[in-house]
C-alpha cells in the first residue's frame, strides 16, 4: 500500500505547501484521491512527481466537506467522487460569516463528477473502503466542537469519515481530519472489516494539545498494537510530538511517499 503526500501542511523540497490535505492512496491495482486540499498545490505538486491523476486516480473520496479538504474540487472534473450526505453543509466559525464549508455547492458538483453520496460504507474496491458516517462511542473523543452550522447549532462534521485499505493480516486507516476522533473511527473501520488487527493510521487526528485526549487516543493504540502512526495536517506541535515520543516515524511532507507494504 502506497500513500503520496500531494498536499500537506509542510513541504518537502522543491513542492508546495498549504494549510489542507490531499493523498494519492494506492493499494492492490486500485488508485484513490482522498480529498483535494482547498487550491490546485495536490495538481503542481502532482505533476512535479510526473503523477496524471486524469489517468491515474480511478475515482476521488472526500473525507469531509470544510474549505482546506474540497475547494481543490474546483480544478479536476469527470471523476466518481464519493463523499457523505452532510458533505455539503455551510459550517462557520460562531459569530463568523466566512463558510468554513465548500465553495462548490452540490448542483456544481453533480455537473462536475460522478457523484456516490452515501453515509453507510462503501467498498470501492474489493480491497479499499470509504467508511461513512462513524459512530461516536467513546467519551474522550468529539465532545466538543468549533464549528456551528447556518443555522448556528454547533456542527460535530458528522460528514468526517476516512479510508480502509484491506490487507490479508489487518487493515490501513487513512484519515482526512478525524473530526469523529481516531478511535472511533478505528473502531467504525474494525467492525466494517472485520479485521481487528491495524497496520498503520495515517492523516490529520485534530489533536491540539498533549492533553488527556491524546494520550487516551495513545494509549488505544498502543493497546492495539499499531507501530505505524503517522499524524499531519490538523495534529498541532505538542500532540505531534507526543505521538513521536510514542511511536517515532517521521513528518509528512508534500513530495514524500509512504510504502506501507512492508508491514507484517
Amino acid at each position: 500500500m502506497k500513500i503520496t503526500i500531494l498536499t500537506d501542511n509542510v513541504a518537502g523540497a522543491g513542492f508546495l505547501a498549504e494549510h489542507g490535505l490531499s493523498y494519492l492512496v494506492e493499494h492492490q491495482g486500485s488508485c484513490v484521491l482522498l480529498d483535494t486540499g482547498s487550491t490546485d498545490v495536490y495538481r503542481h505538486n502532482a505533476r512535479l512527481l510526473g503523477i496524471d491523476l486524469e489517468q491515474q486516480a480511478d475515482c476521488l473520496v472526500l473525507s469531509h466537506g470544510h474549505w482546506d479538504h474540497g475547494n481543490g474540487l474546483r480544478y479536476i472534473s469527470d471523476k466518481k467522487l464519493v463523499l457523505h450526505p452532510d458533505a455539503f453543509v455551510k459550517r462557520f466559525h460562531p459569530g463568523e460569516d466566512r463558510n468554513l464549508g465548500l465553495v462548490l455547492t452540490r448542483h456544481e458538483l453533480e455537473e462536475r463528477f460522478e457523484l456516490l453520496v452515501t453515509a453507510d460504507p462503501f467498498f470501492i474496491s474489493d480491497s479499499i473502503v470509504f467508511l461513512g458516517s462513524i459512530p461516536r462511542l467513546n467519551a474522550f473523543e468529539s465532545q466538543t466542537t468549533a464549528f456551528v452550522n447556518a443555522d448556528s447549532q454547533p456542527d460535530f462534521v458528522p460528514d468526517d469519515s476516512a479510508l480502509v485499505c484491506i490487507e490479508d493480516h489487518g487493515i490501513h486507516v487513512v484519515g482526512g481530519c478525524s473530526h469523529s476522533g481516531i478511535c472511533n473511527t478505528i473502531e467504525r473501520a474494525i467492525q466494517v472489516t472485520g479485521q481487528r488487527r491495524v497496520l498503520s493510521v495515517t492523516g490529520g487526528l485534530h489533536l491540539q494539545k498533549e492533553n488527556q485526549q491524546t494520550h487516551e487516543t495513545i494509549r488505544y493504540l498502543k493497546e492495539l498494537g499499531v507501530t505505524q502512526v503517522y499524524p499531519s495536517h490538523c495534529t498541532e506541535l505538542p500532540a505531534m510530538a507526543a505521538f513521536y515520543r510514542a511511536f517515532g516515524g517521521r513528518q509528512l511532507k508534500t513530495g514524500m511517499r509512504l510504502q506501507l507494504d512492508h508491514v507484517k
